[in-house]
């Protein structure tokens, strides 16, 4: 890859209508950060700052024709993968990604900030999977105790960053849990917004764009944590609700 050529990424997630979050916010997160997006959506939502009012599943099939289009001909540098929607796609996308040899980050999208539930149990049921492709698993503070908490993410010996934007207090933790390393922690002042919609699916979109850059793990981590402060600082005050990040603003 020369200077020129940007990393490709690959978005596999549903589509926000609002732009907040998903396949939208993905694709900001990843032009900012000087990366190609290609997605391969999964489910079409009707949704707002409020909360989700429809979701419309895309067929498995289709799913992987989107995968199987991109990755055929422009091929990938990484994958980010958010809301699959079902089991059935679920499946097709780990099966599409088995043998893939690029960094691949999983954000176990459950529910959406405003509450709407995104994945059922069948769902959830497939992500050890796609936990084991994974370079790096990206749960936040109900995702994780829903998939057994730290002692069942590490006994799996996933690598995954336990965020803490869920927990109360007046500083944010993130912890990067590696199997036989020291975890690498990061804490840093609460960031007091309601503008907060769509920040697993940066920061899980940034990760994947600085990964394909070559950044180590830690370093990429560190500058997209960095990615999302900044976001949240430059939110522009859109909707009711959990507004949307100010992603253009980012330099």
């Amino acid at each position: 890859m020369t200077a020129s050529r940007p990393p490709r990424i690959l978005i596999i997630a549903g589509s926000d209508s609002s732009g907040g979050a998903g396949i939208q916010a993905d694709i900001k997160t990843v032009t900012m950060l000087g990366g190609y997006a290609m997605t391969a959506i999964t489910a079409v939502t009707a949704q707002n700052t409020r909360g989700v009012t429809g979701v419309e599943l895309l067929t498995p099939d289709f799913v992987a024709a989107q995968m199987d289009a991109c990755m055929t001909d422009i091929g990938v540098d990484a994958v980010k993968i958010g809301m699959l929607g079902s089991a059935d796609i679920a499946e097709v996308v780990a099966d599409r990604l088995e043998d893939l040899p690029v960094p691949i980050v999983f954000d176990p999208v459950m529910v959406a900030t405003s509450g709407s539930t995104l994945a059922d149990e069948a769902t959830v049921g497939v992500f050890e999977w796609l936990m084991e492709l994974a370079t790096l698993t990206t749960p936040n503070v109900p995702e994780l105790a829903a998939l057994g908490g730290d002692a069942a993410m590490q006994a799996r010996g996933v690598t995954y960053l336990a965020k803490g934007g869920d927990a109360d207090g007046p500083e944010v933790t993130d912890v990067l849990h590696r199997a036989g390393q020291v975890p690498v922690i990061w804490s840093d002042p609460r960031i007091v917004t309601r503008h907060t919609h769509g920040t697993g699916c940066t920061l899980a979109s940034a990760i994947a764009t600085l990964l394909a850059r070559g950044l180590e793990l830690d370093q990429a981590v560190a500058q997209a944590r960095l990615f999302v402060r900044r976001a949240l600082e430059a939110a522009p005050g859109f909707g009711s609700g959990h507004g949307p990040m100010g992603h253009q603003a980012v330099r």
